[in-house]
């Protein structure tokens, strides 16, 4: 009877134990381990250091003076901060956030908290989640304390006496190559592949517990090395992109997102204000926006060249991200300029537009746009808009019937039209693709190449399509 009832409660026991496990949240166990290495530097010793690399860097960096701009970083980089785990809190440290005039992806973190990021990091983002994951991953390195652990292994270096070194293999810019003499340099910000992964793991739970989908940070190593790579300190050589991306997207998989943010006005707002547009206050492009008469492309108020050259670089297997419309972002060749005509916006190569008989003339490129109609109903929307593009220019020539695609998940048409240029007198192939925007408006697409060149032009074409991403 004894042994019956000691039997019972330790069934019982049993059982509150284990429904206690399945209770607990999955990211109470499944979350990879992550420690603090040894060092031998106090946090106080970092904030030290950082103060001083962090004036040496300001004063060899181009930092981007624009209180709106520094503000929407400051913003988001503080959410983050405030989203560290408690065990990897320094109540020592100051973060703060400072923008830096660079095309180049890159952003990078001193101990104690400074931290740079690059105009072209942001203006490659396609979203704030983006940008705040290589925030994230930059912010895992200083509450790791990766920099004093890592000169901690260099014992032969004298931290202390090494700040023009550390600052010189942040910079590793134009001017600043005489900083990186000391060897110490190489220890301080090189991190191992052991640190980049801590501090994409990391990265990644402060993203979770800030508001933000951790696979952003994967996205953002893939849109980096789509572009061909780059990245300096951020994607660094090891591990690979490749690996980094499976790893965080695992990682993702236990964590829970708190909040997610989904809205991404500032942001855009930013991108626009650090690409100089008239357009920044809107975020938007009015009008009717139809081409207009003339050779089926917009009239003019740039001051173009007299005429397009008719011969330009092939497009640049690197791309940029823009943020068009209002409505849409989408990654463009980075050697193609943007250009905005009369409520649409044009992106072609330096070369491939000028003026002709005071129309605008494009050889080569796209323009996008959106238009009202009189129908909802995409086919016949799309026939309004194609009607109006014959009737202002009559050599236009379908060179086959509609074909049905998508774009962005959404249901699209596509034409393709053959024309003479009016500049050049070339044989021009001319391709057409719609989609209805949730206002009811017609979104379109509309690319031009010569003939002859139509086989180099559409690979860009069809991946700048496939990159579109509707935001309205």
């Amino acid at each position: 009877m004894k042994t019956r009832k000691y039997q019972n409660v330790t069934r019982w026991v049993a059982w509150l134990m284990m429904a206690a496990i399945v209770a607990m949240p999955i990211t109470s166990f499944a979350q990879t381990k992550i420690t603090y290495h040894g060092n031998r530097y106090t946090p106080q010793d970092d904030v030290k250091l950082g103060r001083q690399a962090a004036a040496e860097a300001e004063r060899q960096l181009p930092i981007l003076r624009d209180e709106e701009v520094t503000a929407y970083l400051e913003s988001v980089g503080q959410r983050l901060v405030a989203a560290i785990p408690p065990e990897f809190q320094h109540p020592e440290f100051h973060y703060y956030f400072r923008v830096v005039e660079d095309r180049q992806i890159n952003a990078f973190a001193l101990p104690g908290g400074p931290m740079y990021v690059n105009t072209g990091t942001i203006l490659a983002a396609r979203k704030e989640g983006e940008l705040a994951g290589v925030m994230a991953h930059e912010l895992s390195h200083v509450a790791l304390r990766h920099g004093t652990a890592q000169a901690t292994k260099a014992q032969k270096y004298s931290i202390l006496s090494g700040i023009a070194g550390i600052a010189g293999t942040v910079l590793a810019g134009p001017g600043a190559g005489q900083l990186a003499q000391l060897p110490v340099a190489a220890s301080f910000l090189r991190y191992s592949r052991e640190y980049e992964t801590e501090a994409d793991l990391l990265g990644a739970r402060i993203m979770s517990r800030a508001g933000y989908d951790p696979r952003d940070l994967a996205n953002m190593f893939k849109l980096i090395e789509s572009q061909g790579g780059g990245g300096g300190g951020f994607l660094s050589d090891h591990p690979s992109p490749k690996d980094r991306y499976a790893k965080i997207n695992s990682e993702a998989q236990v964590l829970r997102v708190n909040n997610l943010i989904t809205d991404n006005t500032a942001f855009y707002r930013t991108q626009e204000r650090l690409r100089g547009s008239r357009y920044a206050s809107s975020g938007q492009r009015g009008g009717r926006n139809y081409p207009s008469s003339g050779n089926n492309y917009p009239s003019s108020g740039n001051d173009y060249p007299s005429s397009p050259r008719g011969r330009v670089d092939s497009p640049s297997r690197r791309y940029r991200s823009y943020s068009e419309l209002g409505v849409l972002r989408l990654s463009v060749p980075d050697n193609w300029r943007e250009l905005s005509e009369q409520g649409s916006v044009w992106f072609a190569p330096e070369g491939a537009y000028g003026s002709t008989n005071g129309q605008s003339v494009f050889t080569h490129g796209l323009s996008l746009g959106t238009a009202r109609t009189q129908s909802s109903n995409l086919q016949q929307a799309t026939n309004e808009f194609i009607n109006s593009l014959e009737q202002s220019n009559t050599s236009l020539r379908a060179r086959a019937n509609y074909q049905r695609t998508s774009v962005n998940g959404r249901s699209a048409l596509t034409i393709s039209f053959s024309n003479t240029n009016e500049a050049t007198g070339r044989n021009e192939i001319i391709t057409v693709t719609t989609a209805q925007l949730r206002n009811g408006d017609l979104f379109y697409f509309i690319t031009v190449s010569p003939d002859s060149e139509f086989s180099t032009y559409q690979g860009a074409f069809n991946y700048i399509l496939q990159s579109i991403q509707f935001t309205d």
